[in-house]
C-alpha cells in the first residue's frame, strides 16, 4: 500500500448504556479527532426519501411510520425488542449502509485516526470493522443511575435493555482498550488524553508498515 492509499486507524467506541460513550466521544472530539456516530448516521439514512426508510417500511409496514411518513423509533424498538429475527432483519438492512457511510466518511479525513461510536459494535460482531476497540466502562449500577437520570426511566427499563447487552465482563473480554468513566470528567480526560497519544503513534507505525509494503 503506497501513502496516498492510506486511511486512517479505524477505533471502535462501544459501551453500555449509560457508560458515558457520549461524553468520551466528546472529548476525543475536543482533541481534533474526527468523531462519527453510528446512531446519527442512521437517523440520516432513516430520513423520508432515503433507501433505507423505504426498506424498513417494506418489511415492517406503515406501522414503524408516523402520521408525517417519518421513522417512529419507539415503534420500532417495541417491534424488536424482544424479537430476534426481527431486530436481525432490521440489522440486516440498516448496519451494511451505516457501515458504509462510516467508511466513506472517514477516508477522505487526514486525521492520524477517526473514532466510530457504535452502541452494539459487539453485540452484532462488527468488530472486524475497526482497528481496535475501545470500550467506556464502569460498574452496572453507576449505568443505571446515569441512564434512569438522562431518559426519565426506572431502573427496571434500564435493566431491560442492559439484558438486551453484552454483560460488562463479556464487553470488557473483547475490548482492546478501557475507559473507566466512575469519577468525574476530569478523570476520564486524562485517560482519553493518553489514549490520544498512544493511537497516534499506532497510526504513525501502521503507516510507515504501509510504505515500506
Amino acid at each position: 500500500m503506497t501513502a496516498a492509499t492510506q486511511r486512517p486507524l479505524r477505533i471502535g467506541l462501544t459501551g453500555g448504556i449509560g457508560s458515558g460513550k457520549s461524553t468520551a466521544a466528546q472529548l476525543f472530539a475536543a482533541l481534533g479527532v474526527p468523531v462519527f456516530d453510528a446512531d446519527e448516521l442512521t437517523r440520516e439514512l432513516t430520513a423520508p426519501g432515503q433507501p433505507a426508510l423505504r426498506a424498513i417500511r417494506d418489511a415492517f409496514g406503515d406501522s414503524v411510520l408516523d402520521a408525517d411518513g417519518h421513522l417512529s423509533r419507539a415503534a420500532l424498538r417495541q417491534r424488536i425488542f424482544n424479537d430476534d429475527s426481527e431486530r436481525q432483519r432490521l440489522e440486516a438492512i440498516l448496519h451494511p449502509l451505516v457501515y458504509q457511510a462510516l467508511a466513506e466518511r472517514s477516508a477522505s479525513q487526514t486525521a492520524d485516526y477517526v473514532i466510530w461510536v457504535v452502541p452494539l459494535l459487539l453485540e452484532t460482531g462488527a468488530a472486524d470493522q475497526v482497528d481496535r476497540v475501545v470500550v467506556v466502562d464502569c460498574p452496572e449500577a453507576l449505568q443505571i443511575q446515569r441512564a434512569s437520570q438522562r431518559d426519565g426511566q426506572d431502573s427496571s427499563a434500564i435493566q431491560q435493555i442492559m439484558q438486551q447487552q453484552l454483560s460488562r465482563q463479556q464487553r470488557l473480554q473483547q475490548a482492546d482498550d478501557v475507559l473507566m468513566n466512575d469519577a468525574d470528567n476530569q478523570h476520564l480526560s486524562r485517560q482519553v488524553e493518553r489514549l490520544h497519544q498512544y493511537y497516534r503513534t499506532l497510526a504513525g507505525q501502521k503507516n510507515t508498515d504501509h510504505i515500506s509494503s
